[in-house]
């Protein structure tokens, strides 16, 4: 009997070793495969012990910079910086963690990365002024950026962008499903050597019916850590994103999407709550986005969901090519209100910082510096 259990163990283990191998190698295979048909360009440039991938095209001025939302590398942009190149100097590229970038400082807040995004410019020799392009999570980022150098931003377009207040104004059965998002998300992280290596993660996308193409990009350690940090922390760049707005007299794209196609929302919530959510994302959360600008305005995006760049990148080629044709650099602000930002943040950060018993963080003495130096 026993020599009959150690028989099964023994192949149970090889059955184990033989699939991991298996799994290891379909990954290894389909992500070349999938680097071949969807490769991704630009050049890494470091920005401070670490580097982040740069893909700049086109040439003019303003520059337009492109920030992706929650869990999108720059593929994403695929059908945009095409055809801003037409007209205009553009760039996208992949946050700390994403894409071919490498992982960057923990936490993953819009304040560490707008601050990073920066020192990439600077160090690319990449110059002002700028168009931002923020798309949903995007948004908070862009926000950041220019409220820590107003000097250098010239416009601003917002696609479907998260607004600070949604975490109390949307139904609650919304914070639910954010909530279960980062759970989910949690343990990806934690168990991402199995979900990368052993190809475990792109079966999953297969059987929930994604698309592949680009796996490769987000089939990688260092990409789960760093989307479930930003997601983790979304509400700290939510606040930060409100302590930022020096927007004034800008000129501010927001452009909303007319459908609402996202199948987690209307699975997750009820018929009541779907339709309240849509409700205010409209008419109220996108509306407070276009009020922060006395020049902003709010375009309705028919035939897209959420995921404007994907669904109508057309509208926001439009956008930017507005902004871009108008030309009007008296927009810029001078430095004085950067100096004024910086004491807002640097205030707002420490608040937070003694409310939960940390040290201040890292971007905090950053500003403190720059302030000085200026």
């Amino acid at each position: 009997m026993l020599r009959w259990i150690r028989i099964v163990a023994l192949s149970l283990c090889v059955l184990v070793t033989l699939l991991a191998l298996a799994g290891a190698l379909y990954q290894a295979i389909a992500t070349h495969l999938d680097a071949s048909r969807l490769p991704e360009y630009g050049r890494l440039v470091d920005v401070g012990g670490y580097r982040l991938m740069l893909n700049c095209t086109g040439v003019g001025k303003p520059t337009v910079i492109l920030e992706a939302g929650w869990g999108d590398v720059t593929v994403e942009w695929r059908a945009v910086q095409p055809e801003i190149a037409k007209f205009a100097r553009v760039c996208s590229y992949d946050r700390a963690g994403y894409g071919g970038s490498d992982p960057g400082p923990m936490p993953r807040t819009s304040l560490q990365i707008a601050t990073e995004l920066h020192t990439l410019l600077r160090n690319a020799s990449e110059k002002p002024p700028y168009v931002l392009v923020g798309s949903s999570f995007g948004g908070y980022n862009v926000r950041l950026f220019n409220g820590l150098y107003p000097d250098e931003v010239a416009g601003i377009v917002l696609a479907d962008a998260t607004q600070e207040d949604q975490y109390e104004l949307l139904p609650k059965a919304w914070n639910a499903i954010s909530a279960a998002m980062l759970k989910h998300g949690e343990r990806l992280e934690r168990y991402s050597f199995f979900v990368v290596h052993l190809g475990i993660g792109r079966l999953m996308l297969r059987a929930q019916g994604g698309s592949d193409d680009g796996a490769y990009l987000i089939l990688q350690s260092k990409y789960l850590k760093a989307r479930t940090s930003e997601l983790r922390e979304i509400r700290v760049s939510a606040e930060q994103a409100r302590v930022a707005d020096h927007i004034s007299d800008k000129p501010l794209i927001v452009l909303t999407a007319a459908e609402n196609t996202d199948t987690t929302l209307s699975n997750g919530l009820s018929k009541q709550d779907f339709e309240a959510f849509k409700r205010i994302w409209v008419d109220d959360l996108q509306m407070r986005l276009a009020q922060l600008s006395t020049r902003g305005r709010r375009i309705m995006v028919s035939r897209s969901g959420h995921d404007i760049p994907s669904d109508r990148p057309d509208s926001i080629v439009n956008a930017v090519h507005e902004l871009c044709s108008a030309g009007d650099k008296s927009t810029i602000a001078p430095v004085c209100c950067r100096r004024v930002l910086a004491r807002d943040l640097r205030r707002e950060m420490s608040q937070r910082a003694a409310t939960q018993s940390q040290e201040p963080e890292p971007m905090e003495q950053k500003i403190e510096l720059r302030e000085r130096a200026e």
